[in-house]
């Protein structure tokens, strides 16, 4: 049950995300930022935690997933740093992913050959 909850609701995020692509004249990069924004939100509110609980990653691939990530990477930052575990917090946890999709689009950019557009 777990992989069907994670396929309906990843399914449904990127849906949705579509039709706001699709009704809005909204830049895709706005798009990314109101979800990065949305995810945060929803996980300093304390709604995104049993929302990830049941969907899985369905809720933790998508972008609202790195925002709550960033969320609770500050909050964590801030009980042990203080003040400035405002400024860390986001960076340290989530270095491990920023990495390793810096080195994976490399490597697929070795083995691609990219081109620019026209």
């Amino acid at each position: 049950m777990e992989y069907i909850n994670a396929f309906w609701v990843g399914g449904l995020i990127c849906a949705l995300v579509q039709i706001l692509m699709e009704k809005t004249k909204l830049m895709p990069g706005r798009i990314m930022v109101i979800l990065v924004c949305l995810g945060a939100v929803l996980g300093a509110v304390g709604l995104y935690g049993p929302f990830q609980e049941f969907a899985g990653a369905g809720a933790s691939v998508p972008l609202l997933g790195w925002g709550n990530v960033l969320w609770n990477g500050v909050k964590k930052a801030i009980e042990t740093d203080g003040f400035i575990g405002i400024f860390m917090g986001g960076f340290t946890s989530s270095a491990v992913g920023v990495c390793a999709a810096l080195v994976f689009s490399y490597l697929a950019s070795l083995v691609f050959k990219p081109k620019m557009k026209e």
